[in-house]
């Protein structure tokens, strides 16, 4: 009995800790505040249209209005309704029954079709290069295709497909407190499906979970078993074995080494001809077109372009008419701390070391309340044969950004010129450089394409606009009252801008879980009225904070350009302190805020814009101003006796067409600056105008300033010659200029408290009384899908 009181104590000791905790944040809630009843009216955009400019016909067939209407259905919330069958032991065994009648279509001899594929034939024939008569013999030759392709893939096993789609249907209902899908999207997949044409799923890389998640998603919706193509780099071999078995596909390593070496040649041909069946047979496919958070280098990933590739040439060719190529996104409140421990790890994923870490989250989420919401998106599918047509027309004069900016450095020209620049993302690798020049730029741009659009269907979750609110706008600390007040505004301005949100529900509560997930990352400090101060927390907090709001960057981007553009034009004429009464004094020229917004279009780096390939520099810059004008920041200035800017029926036709073809995105678009001298701006002087520009001025200023710091790096004396070591004592300067400024400072000198362990009592339940548009399954708005 003793014992047992022993064991108690510490219980009893946590749960009236938990308690005070709660009641602290009751405190904080405890006001009398209206619940924010609906952002911007009744409905929520519809996100994820193709480009009507590169494919017109995919824009007008694959989309009907009434997918609008439909709603959101929860992936990993599987019932008894769910199967086909009834009664008390079903509620009990539903997530096996459930895997048990998923389709999964019968294995068929891949290996064998591959075998007698015309490129495989061709070199065992000897009739290819790299293959036999080489020095090698046709049987020699075979063995090593046998190899290549025992590497690359191997036949999905049914049975072990629906083990691990049960064993994974449990941990994710463990792990996430939703997986919310678009019947919309879908819909408008199964009808590209329809079509008869292979379905390729281009996705962007939060996690190492991707990989896994998203083919279960696919899988429950009828789409079949989903091959996944993997990075053999961040597996070990058991790992490899195991995904290959359940539609993992691997690039061999010999597929990197150069044209004239006979390895790469035979693998090479071996991945082309696995890709022509996969096709053939039409499996769909997933690829990854972004690099995973953490990974060194570009954004854009060198492997996905190289899988990507082989589709356009397979479509190319002629090996099947088209493909349907269909963007996809997935977010998370939070990315689970499983794939960050992978990333930061120099060796590769184990099999029994990626098991213990599901292990180690699943025990720290077991009895915990606050998980995580996932909302995985699915852009409207467009066809590859229409986009590569329509791409391959509008190619001309068009230069690189070194032929650009050879004159300037040599000093032939004291102006950067304002045409379109084609920057180089990544190196290209083994199976790119096989192409022809063309085809690396076809699949250059493609992949810029669909990134951008999957990048704009992602919806923006409660915990970037948190991040972004506590690090641009209150990084010393918020009332909670205001902090309210601040998350509804920003929400409807994400809302206007065409981005989707992945949360829903009353105010108050969607603060609370917002604030429970960030438990980690923020200060909770009591004051004397009984309200709340919110303040980041200092030192890897804010690093936290970065990356969660840098989400949202996407829905505010064209503003932010244009407002750092703005500033750059003030800071020569007014000082930066000065009030803004003053700055809005000064006219600004059309011209001169294009030049500067170019300017920084060139600085900023291509990964961060996600500029499209088919819109011009100029159209993009005209977009900014439009963005400026739209949200009220400028205002057009008309001098005495001009003729107004909207009067369109006084101009005279010139001798230069007033208008440009749709493909003609050449730098002849730079001679519209000049047709803009005559138009004036100035700041607008309402009330909200200098807040929301100062933040829109900070949701770009850590990399500006980056940039500063990388200037004043290079005005030192001693550089190291390597590359490496150049950028480790870059890395370092940033460092130190970092702590000298204080950005790493100390805490707040109050007593802290964290948010309470359990959420249940300020979120409403499903069922409830009272709820419209559920989005959220547990956190609720009167939101129309």
């Amino acid at each position: 009995m003793t014992t047992m009181l022993k064991s108690r104590s510490p219980v009893q000791q946590r749960s009236s800790h938990n308690s005070q905790e709660t009641s602290l944040w009751s405190s904080g809630f405890g006001m009398k505040l209206e619940a924010v009843t609906p952002f911007l009216g009744k409905y929520r955009p519809f996100v994820g249209r193709c480009c009507q400019t590169c494919t017109p016909k995919s824009w007008e067939s694959l989309f009907h209005r009434s997918i609008m209407d439909l709603g959101f259905c929860n992936v990993i919330l599987v019932k008894e309704e769910n199967t086909r069958f009834r009664g008390w032991l079903v509620r009990r065994l539903c997530y096996f029954l459930w895997s048990l009648e998923q389709h999964i279509p019968p294995c068929q001899d891949a290996s064998q079709k591959i075998m007698e594929s015309s490129g495989v034939q061709n070199l065992l024939s000897g009739r290819a290069p790299g293959g036999a008569g080489e020095g090698q013999t046709p049987d020699l030759v075979e063995k090593e295709v046998q190899r290549i392709l025992g590497h690359i893939q191997a036949p999905p096993r049914p049975f072990l497909l629906r083990l691990f789609s049960w064993v994974l249907l449990r941990v994710l209902n463990c792990l996430f407190l939703n997986i919310q899908l678009h019947k919309g999207q879908m819909k408008m997949v199964h009808k590209a499906a329809q079509a008869g044409s292979p379905l390729v799923f281009l996705s962007t890389h939060k996690s190492i979970l991707d990989g896994i998640l998203l083919p279960f998603v696919l899988l429950s919706q009828g789409l079949g078993v989903l091959r996944v193509a993997w990075d053999s780099r961040a597996c070990s071999p058991a790992l490899r074995a195991l995904l290959r078995n359940i539609g993992g596909l691997f690039l061999p390593p010999e597929a990197d080494l150069s044209l004239d070496s006979s390895k790469g040649i035979l693998a090479r041909a071996v991945v082309h001809a696995v890709m022509e069946q996969l096709l053939v047979s039409g499996q769909p496919l997933l690829i990854f077109l972004e690099e995973p958070p953490g990974a060194p280098g570009p954004r854009l990933s060198a492997l996905g372009q190289a899988w990507l590739g082989t589709v356009v040439q397979a479509v190319h060719v002629g090996t099947v008419p088209d493909a349907m190529l269909v963007p996809v996104a997935i977010t998370y409140d939070l990315v689970p701390d499983i794939s960050c421990d992978v990333h930061q790890a120099s060796s590769p994923l184990g099999l029994w070391r990626g098991a213990l870490a599901v292990l180690q989250r699943l025990r720290s989420s077991w009895g915990c309340l606050h998980r995580v919401c996932v909302r995985v998106h699915l852009a409207q599918p467009f066809s590859l044969q229409e986009y590569t047509i329509n791409a391959r027309s509008c190619w001309s004069g068009r230069q690189t950004l070194e032929h650009l900016l050879q004159p300037v450095v040599l000093g032939q020209c004291t102006v950067v010129p304002d045409t379109e620049k084609e920057q180089e993302w990544t190196p290209t690798t083994g199976p790119l450089l096989a192409f022809k020049e063309e085809d690396q730029l076809l699949v250059r741009r493609l992949s810029r394409h669909v990134l951008h659009a999957s990048v704009a269907s992602s919806a923006v979750m409660s915990t970037a606009i948190m991040a972004t609110l506590l690090l641009f706008k209150h990084q010393k600390g918020v009332v909670l009252s205001q902090l309210l007040g601040e998350f509804s505004w920003l929400t409807e301005e994400t809302l206007l801008r065409g981005f989707d949100v992945g949360f829903s529900g009353q105010l108050r509560c969607l603060v609370q879980h917002t604030l429970s997930l960030l438990r980690a990352h923020v200060i909770l400090l009591r004051i004397h009225r009984g309200d709340l101060v919110v303040v980041p927390r200092p030192g890897p907090g804010l690093t936290h904070l970065a990356r969660l709001s840098a989400e949202l960057l996407p829905a505010f981007l064209s503003e932010a350009v244009g407002a750092c553009a703005v500033r750059g034009l003030l800071a020569g004429r007014v000082p930066p302190e000065g009030p803004w009464e003053l700055q809005g004094i000064e006219l600004l020229s059309q011209s001169e805020l294009h030049r500067q917004i170019l300017l920084l279009l060139h600085l900023l780096p291509q990964d961060l814009l996600l500029l499209q390939p088919c819109q011009s520099s100029y159209c993009y810059c005209q977009e900014v101003l439009d963005r400026l004008i739209q949200c009220g920041l400028l205002v057009a200035e008309e001098t005495p006796g001009s003729r107004p800017a909207c009067d369109m029926g006084r101009q005279r036709l010139s001798a230069k067409l007033l208008w440009k073809p749709s493909g003609d995105f050449t730098d002849s678009d730079s001679d519209d600056f000049e047709e803009a001298e005559g138009r004036y701006f100035r700041l607008s002087q309402q009330s909200r105008c200098p807040d929301f520009f100062l933040f829109l001025c900070r949701l770009l200023s850590p990399l500006l300033k980056a940039f500063a710091q990388a200037a004043a790096f290079l005005r030192q004396g001693q550089l190291p010659d390597t590359e490496a070591g150049y950028t480790e004592q870059l890395f370092q300067f940033f460092q130190a200029t970092a702590q000298e400024e204080g950005i790493f400072g100390a805490a707040a000198d109050a007593q802290p408290c964290r948010p309470p362990a359990s959420p249940v009592p300020y979120i409403c339940q499903p069922g409830q009384s009272g709820q419209v548009g559920a989005i959220h399954p547990t956190i609720h708005l009167q939101l129309e899908p």
